[in-house]
């Protein structure tokens, strides 16, 4: 008998060392989340060093920070709310904007839950387990799109119509994506229209499908690549908080055509390329 214990204590001790360690518990002291999974074992990650953005710092899109900011304030204050797809150029403030929700009002209860493309079909999971709580979460997905074969969009889905299993009051889903139909489409699914007597034309099936998940955001916000001279003020702008300078009359001539090369490198005219470079111009001048 003594022998089989030990046999089974090995044995045991063995098959432990194959086996992922067991999720710590969720710490609901934390301000926002990131959805992991160990094996088939999903569970919310605390992150404790949080990127504070305020909307001060998201130049150039006003009307879209109004939006949000209306939006989450009315979530926040128990009134009706839309989930929220944010579509339109790289760089722009799409993920940041959504970030500065949490820095603005975290106080009154917000929280964030980040979420990968790939873990969306985990999302009624994940509604159960905060669906009690007092809190109000932003489940956020950044960079959303689907390709063919890809289920996640079939929760999310649920999620976004609110279905018995998946209805909660403490939940919005704000979604970023390069493009504004979430799964892409093909041409040949075009073939597929018909046409009344009268001359009435009606997507195919196919493509409705697609189109049906876009659709199920209440807001949809585009955003916008920005001209040269609102270029130019983002990374004046920059230039100013980075060297923490106090007179903040930095003349735009002294970085402009060093900017413009730069955007024009990297082609494209964004928020995130202006920060970028007024760090390295910066940095050059110290």
């Amino acid at each position: 008998m003594k022998e089989f214990y030990q046999l089974a204590k090995k044995v045991l001790k063995q098959i432990s060392a194959w086996l992922p360690p067991a999720p710590s518990e969720t710490d609901w002291s934390a301000l926002a989340y990131r959805w992991r999974k160990q094996g088939s074992q999903g569970y919310l990650l605390s992150v404790n060093n949080i990127s504070r953005i305020n909307l001060d710092d998201l130049k150039h899109i006003e009307r879209q920070k109004t939006i949000i900011d209306s939006n989450t304030k009315q979530f926040i204050e128990g009134k009706p709310a839309n989930n929220v797809l944010m579509t339109g150029a790289r760089g722009t403030g799409k993920s940041s904007l959504v970030r500065s929700m949490l820095g603005k009002y975290y106080d009154s209860g917000l929280r964030l839950i980040e979420i990968d493309k790939s873990d969306l079909v985990d999302l009624p999971i994940i509604v159960d387990i905060i669906n009690n709580r007092t809190e109000k979460y932003i489940l956020f997905c950044d960079d959303l799109s689907f390709e063919d074969g890809e289920i996640g969009y079939k929760a999310l889905k649920s999620v976004l119509d609110g279905s018995v299993s998946a209805k909660s009051d403490n939940i919005l889903i704000y979604a970023t994506s390069n493009r504004r139909h979430l799964v892409p489409e093909y041409f040949y699914e075009n073939l597929q229209l018909t046409k009344d007597m009268d001359g009435e034309i009606h997507p195919g099936e196919t493509t409705e499908e697609k189109n049906s998940l876009s659709e199920r955001f209440g807001l949809w916000v585009s955003f916008h690549p920005f001209n040269q001279d609102f270029y130019l003020d983002i990374v004046k702008y920059w230039i100013n908080e980075i060297s923490d300078r106090s007179d903040k009359n930095i003349d735009k001539k002294d970085f402009q055509n060093e900017a413009i090369s730069w955007a024009i490198e990297r082609g494209s005219r964004s928020g995130r390329i202006a920060q970028q470079f007024a760090r390295y111009w910066v940095s050059k001048k110290l």
